[in-house]
């Protein structure tokens, strides 16, 4: 009986964990579909027109014009820019119950948006706008552009403009998508969407003073540049070297700012391992003690 009994619940729990993953299916599904009927119609976009009941009517690869209309035969002329999907659909159906037919139920779908292109900059083999043939992904939008550039970094961030004027900015680990090939990673790219890779560029700082191998010191953008590596590439500190420290960097202006450091409670990680910037001069002095 026992037994049974515990068959019953390990059955009811992975049931109740079936349809949770279910729910969460169901609604990040909803939530995509809704991101993507969003976009609104534009000039020179290129549709897809279904009629439900009448197939005879249906049109493929119908082109916005530029003053956002399109023409369907024994329909005359409709304007559909500033309009979604759904709402073209109703435009349409109205249209053609007045001149046409006695019902309509019509679907319009976007084939190609061309009225938002999407952008993609920085370090690929293209930079420019890519037109958007359908739905794109981000490796879509990529490949289009010509693939990612040898000087890439190991970002690359998505800037997506809403109608209300804001902006999002999503950001995604190139290893993740590239290399472990992780499809969550493989986001959507709406029009209007624009793409940047950085290119993963040299910058320097330097070490002077007290320290091994005293000048410049290098560091790709995409490092994380701070006080104690920049220390261990100079070769660490000599014998004479003062905790102590000064960072040298330029301010506003061509005035020289002065950060004080102290490298014994940096390395005891009572206080944070300053970042440095491009051009900073860490100055170790000599100890007198």
């Amino acid at each position: 009986m026992a037994s049974r009994l515990g068959y019953r619940c390990r059955s009811s729990a992975r049931a109740l964990r079936a349809l949770a993953l279910a729910v969460l299916a169901c609604a990040a599904g909803a939530a995509l579909h809704a991101q993507s009927t969003d976009y609104r119609i534009g000039p020179q976009d290129v549709l897809s027109i279904k009629v439900f009941e009448t197939p005879d009517l249906d049109a493929d690869d119908v082109r916005v014009s530029t003053e956002g209309k399109i023409t369907l035969p024994n329909a005359g002329a409709i304007t559909l820019a500033g309009l979604t999907e759904a709402q073209a659909g109703l435009e349409v159906e109205r249209v053609l119950e007045q001149c046409c037919v006695n019902r309509a139920t019509v679907t319009v779908r976007v084939k190609q948006f061309r009225y938002k292109p999407i952008s993609v900059i920085g370090a690929v083999g293209r930079p420019g706008p890519v037109d958007s043939s359908g739905r794109l992904t981000l490796l879509d939008a990529l490949t289009a552009a010509g693939g990612v550039g040898g000087q890439h970094g190991d970002v690359v961030y998505i800037i997506r403009h809403g109608d209300n004027g804001l902006s999002d900015q999503l950001t995604v680990r190139l290893d993740d998508l590239l290399v472990r090939g992780e499809q969550r990673m493989n986001v959507p790219i709406y029009p209007g969407d624009l793409i940047n890779v950085p290119a993963d560029v040299e910058v320097t700082v330097f070490t002077l003073g007290e320290v091994q191998h005293p000048g410049a010191v290098s560091f790709k953008s995409s490092d994380r540049m701070t006080l104690l590596t920049a220390i261990a590439r100079a070769g660490g500190l000599t014998d004479r070297a003062s905790y102590k420290m000064i960072i040298r960097r330029e301010g506003a202006g061509s005035l020289v700012e002065e950060v004080p450091v102290d490298y014994k409670a940096v390395l005891a990680g009572k206080v944070p391992d300053p970042t440095l910037k491009e051009g900073d001069v860490v100055v170790v002095k000599e100890s007198f003690f």
